[in-house]
């Protein structure tokens, strides 16, 4: 099935929930061949809206397998599994959801095509009800604590009246997600299905001449007895707004806000700022570019008149302007990172390095500095601890990533082009190590993923280590993985 078959039924059957009519979008969407994450979402949603938690909980699933990071279908498993009374299972999805936003406050999917934001306070608000129906009502008041910090808004009053049902050892309402909300097609994709009509209607042309019988396209016109002894000079089309300019320089941009040009353009200037950098048109679109790098243009009428008495032809080509380059200005909207390439581009003894992280840092080092140098700068600017930083770098003509150590570092300056070079960096989790201990599972424990360690209820396992305050490492006949530290208790314990 094309993409352009599926988006219009993804459209139709948004267009029969906005109508009222939930079963017919339910069998449009499932008429889908190729689901997308949303597309399973949203079936998921209409399930769970008809208390047909089966059918919601196998959409679920479908959704979260082709995007394991959608935080908002984790929160809708959960909420499945809670109304199921599957509680292990709801507050595992509870805790991904919350683990996917990543240190946020929230997620807002608006740009995703759903009108909702999933806030950190809320699907705290769960977990802790999780807990408490689980009996662990100190648990339940810590995570209720933390919802309670984050959510700063009044509409949370929720979290406020679910603390005073835990002193009291009360449960209280679960946050569900309320309303016709389902990720909808891109507005912009859904317009271009529409038929257009580029040709237009036909329009009927008669001759001006009364004796002209021609029945043509182009009927005959009346002709100009006094012609002019020269030609009119052209006219000279300018836009609606700014003053046009010829670029000098070819210009590459390096930020989203900045315009690329190439000599010989001519660009309109809106405003330049006191930085030295103009905001110009170029073939409509809007950016940045450095005012040193154009030069004003005269388009009058006057210096464009036309010499038609002696027209002088040439096939030679002008000679490249012999002023090197300026260098670039400045630029606010580039951040600090284009204030170091600013003042150091001509600086053949400082590198910039452009590390790329879950967010991309910059920073200016001399060439040829060993790797533990590099290391602590960037475990400075990323506040990580060196030993669970690792660096790569792709050789030339080599697809794949290298890892960075000592004897790298030869080869690594030598990839140094125009004093840059980019790095990739990845963090490792740090386990805490800690004493050896047998824990009894209190639950049974599949495997989803290579790193699980699968068990059953009853077994014994050794802990090796703890990974965070939900998960442990631990070995059990023979295999050793990561489970939940919530489906074991200690060994003494038990007894």
């Amino acid at each position: 099935m094309s993409f352009v078959i599926t988006l219009r039924q993804w459209d139709e059957a948004v267009a029969y929930v906005e109508k009222g009519d939930p079963a017919s979008a339910l069998r449009t969407f499932m008429n889908i061949e190729e689901k997308i994450s949303k597309i399973n979402y949203n079936i998921g949603w209409l399930h769970l809206n008809n208390n047909e938690l089966d059918a919601a909980e196998k959409a679920f699933d479908s959704s979260i397998g082709k995007d394991e990071h959608l935080a908002v279908a984790f929160f809708q498993r959960g909420v499945t599994f809670f109304k199921k009374e599957r509680f292990e299972e709801s507050l595992m999805d509870f805790q991904q959801a919350f683990k996917e936003l990543r240190g946020n406050q929230l997620i807002d999917y608006k740009p995703l095509g759903l009108m909702y934001k999933l806030y950190a306070c809320e699907v705290l608000h769960n977990i802790g009800l999780v807990h408490a129906q689980l009996g662990k009502w100190e648990k339940a008041q810590e995570n209720l604590l933390t919802a309670l910090n984050l959510g700063t808004e009044a509409k949370f009053s929720h979290i406020d009246k679910a603390l005073e049902s835990i002193l009291k050892q009360k449960l209280f309402p679960l946050v569900v997600i309320r309303g016709e909300l389902l990720f909808k097609p891109n507005k912009h994709y859904v317009a271009e299905l529409e038929k257009k009509d580029y040709l237009g209607k036909a329009k009927v042309i008669s001759s001006v001449v009364p004796a002209d019988n021609f029945s043509g396209f182009a009927p005959l016109q009346p002709q100009v007895e006094d012609v002019p002894l020269t030609p009119k000079a052209p006219e000279v089309l300018r836009a609606l707004e700014g003053e046009p300019h010829t670029v000098l320089y070819e210009f590459i941009p390096e930020t989203k806000e900045e315009l690329a040009v190439l000599p010989g353009n001519v660009v309109f200037v809106l405003q330049r700022g006191t930085d030295n950098w103009a905001s110009v048109i170029f073939n409509e679109r809007r950016g940045l570019v450095p005012y040193n790098f154009l030069e004003p243009l005269d388009i009058t009428m006057a210096s464009k008149t036309v010499q038609v008495a002696s027209p002088i032809i040439t096939d030679e080509i002008p000679a490249p302007p012999r002023r090197a380059a300026p260098s670039k200005p400045i630029s606010n909207a580039g951040g600090d990172a284009a204030k170091t390439k600013s003042k150091d581009a001509g600086d053949s003894s400082c590198c910039i390095v452009k590390v790329h992280f879950l967010f991309t840092i910059t920073f200016c080092i001399a060439p040829g500095q060993p790797y533990k140098a590099i290391l602590q700068m960037i475990s400075t600017k990323l506040q990580r601890a060196a030993s669970e930083l690792t660096l790569t770098y792709t050789k030339p003509g080599c697809s794949e990533r290298v890892t960075v150590d000592e004897s790298e570092m030869d080869v690594l300056w030598s990839c140094v082009k125009n004093n840059r070079l980019t790095l990739w960096c990845s963090a490792t989790e740090h386990k805490t190590v800690t004493q050896k201990r047998d824990m009894v599972a209190l639950y049974s424990y599949k495997a989803s993923k290579t790193e699980d360690l699968e068990f059953s209820q009853g077994d014994v396992i050794t802990v090796l280590s703890e990974v965070n305050g939900e998960w442990l490492e631990g070995e059990c006949n023979g295999r050793s993985g990561i489970f939940p530290a919530a489906f074991v208790v200690c060994h003494e314990e038990n007894q």
